[in-house]
């Protein structure tokens, strides 16, 4: 359990640990459900779906970014069953 600290401005902000149980990034949403007795949920908000929000998705630190051939021909060996 954690526990936060509500600001001045009556913010509270949520630890890295949190947001990563999340899997929530910058620009993400976050919902909010007020349940009775003075309780709530937290979830992370469905994505909008933009085909722009996949941009970048699956991106790997220290790995070489495909070229459209390149990714071409690992889709076409992957449909032919090869690795």
């Amino acid at each position: 359990m954690s526990t936060l600290t509500v600001t001045a401005k009556g913010q509270v902000t949520l630890r890295r640990e949190l947001l990563d149980h999340l899997g929530v990034r910058p620009g993400d949403r976050i919902d909010v459900d007020k349940l009775p007795d003075g309780q709530i949920t937290v979830r992370a908000a469905a994505r909008s779906g933009r085909l722009a929000d996949l941009a970048g998705c699956l991106r790997r630190e220290g790995q070489p970014q495909l070229s459209i051939e390149e990714i071409n021909a690992v889709i076409a060996r992957g449909w032919a069953g090869q690795r």
